[in-house]
C-alpha cells in the first residue's frame, strides 16, 4: 500500500507540475518545413522567417500572409549546411552562416550581397546590422570577429579566453555584446574595440540579447543566471525568476519598448519576462520534432508581434504564435 500510494503521489505531482508550466495557449501555426531546420531566424516584428534545412535550401516566409517570398538557394556551391541565421533589426538585411563561411542577404530583392569565407575557427553565431555592411561572427579559437564589409574593416576582439558563443549587434552596428566559455560577457565598441562593460558569470555564458534602443543587455549562463542589465551603466535591473532549477537558452529578444523578454531554450520552452522584476509572464511549450529521440525541439528563435504575440521558430521547421494572459 505504501507503494502504491507513493506511485500516485508522483503521478499526482507530474500533473499539477504539467498544468502549471503551460500559460496562455497557442494561437497560430506555420509549419514552413516539418522535416525539421538547421537554422531559423525571425523578424523583429515576428513577420518574417528565414528557414534553412539540409533537404532544402534557405526560403523566407511571410507568416502574416503564410506564403512563401522567395527560394534564396544554398548559400555555398557545396551546398554546406546553414546553422546560424539572423535578420538585421530593419528587416531589410539577413546574415546565415555554416562552420566555415557566412553570405548576406538583400531581403527586399531576394538575392545574396556575397559570399565570406573564414580560415580560422569556426563561427558558432553571427550579427548583422541595419546597413547589410557590418557584421559580427562568434568563433570557436576565441575572438569575436567584426567586419565593415563596406570598407572591408575587420576587427579581432581578443578580451574572451576561449570560444566565443552568442553575439549580438546594435541596429547602427556601433556596439557588439559577445559572451563566450571564459564565463565572461563584453558589451564593447566596434570602433575602438573598447571594453564598455564586463559581465562575469559563474559558468559559461550560452547568450546575449541587446535591446534596439540600447537601454538593456540580457546575459544568461549555463545553470540558471539569467540576468538582465541596464546600459550602458552596467547596473543590475533583474534576474529572471527561472521555473526550473537549470535554464539554459538558446535564444532572446527584448519587445521594442524593452519592458518584456522572450526566450526561447533548447528543449522546447518558450517564455516571456517582465524586464523590471524577472517575473515570468508566460510559459509554453513548442512542437516536438517526431523524427528525434526523445521528441524534442531547439527553439532557435523568438520575437514579439505588435499586438504582443509571442512568436517562436524551431529546429522542427515550425513556427508558433502564443497568447499569454497577462496584460
Amino acid at each position: 500500500m505504501p507503494k502504491i500510494r507513493h506511485i500516485v503521489c508522483i503521478f499526482l505531482i507530474a500533473i499539477t507540475l504539467t498544468g502549471c508550466w503551460q500559460s496562455g495557449k497557442e494561437a497560430q501555426r506555420w509549419s514552413i518545413h516539418p522535416e525539421g531546420a538547421t537554422s531559423f531566424s525571425l523578424s523583429r516584428d515576428g513577420r518574417f522567417a528565414l528557414l534553412a534545412s539540409e533537404e532544402t535550401d534557405i526560403v523566407l516566409w511571410d507568416l502574416v500572409t503564410n506564403q512563401k517570398l522567395a527560394d534564396l538557394g544554398p548559400q555555398d556551391p557545396n551546398a554546406n549546411p546553414v546553422v546560424v541565421s539572423h535578420i538585421s533589426d530593419n528587416k531589410r538585411y539577413a546574415i546565415t552562416a555554416t562552420a566555415q563561411n557566412f553570405a548576406v542577404w538583400d531581403l527586399a530583392w531576394s538575392q545574396a550581397e556575397g559570399l565570406w569565407s573564414v580560415s580560422e575557427g569556426i563561427i558558432r553565431d553571427a550579427a548583422i546590422s541595419n546597413n547589410g555592411q557590418k557584421v559580427v561572427l562568434a568563433m570557436s579559437d576565441g575572438k569575436a570577429l567584426f567586419i565593415d564589409l563596406g570598407t572591408g574593416r575587420r576587427l579581432e576582439f581578443l578580451a574572451h579566453r576561449d570560444k566565443v558563443n552568442a553575439v549580438a549587434i546594435s541596429p547602427n552596428g556601433a556596439y557588439v555584446l559577445s559572451g563566450g566559455n571564459d564565463h565572461h560577457a563584453y558589451f564593447w565598441d566596434t570602433n575602438s574595440g573598447q571594453i564598455i562593460n564586463d559581465f562575469p558569470y559563474d559558468q559559461r555564458v550560452k547568450q546575449v540579447a541587446l535591446q534596439r534602443e540600447g537601454k538593456y543587455a540580457f546575459v544568461s549562463d549555463g545553470s540558471n543566471q539569467a540576468i538582465i542589465w541596464a546600459l550602458p551603466s552596467g547596473e543590475k535591473v533583474s534576474q529572471l525568476d527561472i521555473f526550473a532549477r537549470q535554464a539554459i537558452y538558446a535564444s532572446a529578444r527584448f519587445s521594442d519598448d524593452g519592458r518584456r523578454l522572450a526566450t526561447g531554450t533548447p528543449s522546447q520552452r518558450v517564455e516571456l519576462w517582465n524586464v523590471q522584476t524577472g517575473e515570468n509572464l508566460g510559459r509554453w511549450e513548442a512542437l516536438a520534432q517526431p523524427n528525434t529521440r526523445p521528441p524534442s525541439a531547439v527553439v532557435y528563435d523568438v520575437a514579439i508581434d505588435p499586438t504582443g504575440r509571442v512568436i517562436s521558430g524551431t529546429s522542427a521547421g515550425i513556427a508558433q504564435a502564443w497568447l499569454t494572459d497577462t496584460p
